[in-house]
């Protein structure tokens, strides 16, 4: 049974608090596990929330900050440690390369697995695989910083009634799929698009163009939103987003469920980022993020 679903590492800004680990968050995609910004702590934090080095298949970083990066030796040690059977795949900015190298390179260690790397040199898709697009966009921070963004390619749903008004039934069904047409019924004449769901990875970052393409249309959307909004000049000063900002993105976008996360320790109550996100018009499903929680994909309309 596919899985496809958000396991969330850590949630926390700049450094580590008592309650939450430095960032790291695992989407489960089927059969595949994309990590994105590992920092430090997150191979522990994969062991509490059962997540295998067995589980990965891509690594994704969207900047070279501590809080976002520190982890990725830990995590490079383990995936060799366990030697993880399958090839895996690093995307990071083309500019951090010194910074990766000396991350997947920290210590002496014995490499059994094969790593791909991958770096981002500018917009657009980075893979393309049966069961998704990885795309990247460039997103505005005092260092260069990508967000991800992953989109499943459209399908046909069968439609029922369509298919009994013509007869068409037990293998006829798959053979109409397969080649297009049957005894002169057309396809689109029984079927309709299924949208492929789309999710998308928003890290540091102030408002830019990079942020609502990201968003658009997303089933699922995980965004920081470091920053209450009467610390908007302070976000931006710093190359972030407030959660009334994110929450105004998300609205506009048209996205479906929109995780919050990367939260400024100068902060002690969760419940204002999402009362920020609603007052500024997002009227989905919402989660303000913490570790070790889990969020499913919503299921197609």
């Amino acid at each position: 049974m596919s899985v496809r679903e958000l396991v969330i590492l850590g949630t926390a800004s700049q450094v580590p608090t008592r309650h939450r680990n430095h960032n790291g968050y695992l989407l489960r995609w089927d059969g595949e596990g994309i990590l994105f910004d590992p920092g430090e702590g997150t191979q522990r934090q994969m062991l509490r929330a059962g997540v295998a080095a067995h589980d990965l298949n891509r690594i994704c970083v969207t900047h070279f900050h501590g809080d976002h990066c520190l982890g990725l030796a830990g995590v490079v040690q383990r995936i060799n440690l366990d030697r993880v059977p399958h090839r895996i795949t690093a995307h990071y900015p083309q500019s951090g390369q010194r910074f990766f190298e000396r991350l997947r390179y920290a210590t002496a260690y014995h490499e059994t697995v094969p790593l791909t790397e991958a770096p981002v040199t500018a917009d657009g898709p980075l893979a393309v695989t049966p069961g998704y697009t990885l795309e990247a966009r460039r997103l505005s921070h005092p260092v260069e910083s990508y967000g991800y963004r992953l989109v499943e390619p459209d399908g046909r749903r069968m439609l029922p009634e369509r298919l009994a008004a013509h007869g068409i039934k037990g293998p006829d069904i798959g053979r109409i799929q397969r080649e297009g047409s049957l005894d002169g019924v057309a396809l689109d004449e029984v079927s309709e698009v299924r949208r492929g769901q789309r999710f998308a990875f928003v890290m540091d970052t102030r408002l830019c163009d990079g942020v609502h393409a990201l968003a658009e249309g997303c089933d699922l959307l995980v965004i920081e939103s470091t920053f209450l909004d009467e610390d908007e000049q302070l976000a931006a000063d710093h190359g972030h987003l407030t959660a009334g900002q994110a929450g105004r993105v998300a609205a506009g976008a048209g996205v479906r469920h929109l995780v919050l996360t990367h939260f400024s320790q100068r902060y002690g109550d969760p419940e204002l980022f999402e009362r920020q996100a609603r007052e500024a018009g997002f009227e989905g499903e919402l989660t303000v993020a913490r570790d070790l929680m889990r969020v499913a994909v919503p299921k197609r309309r």
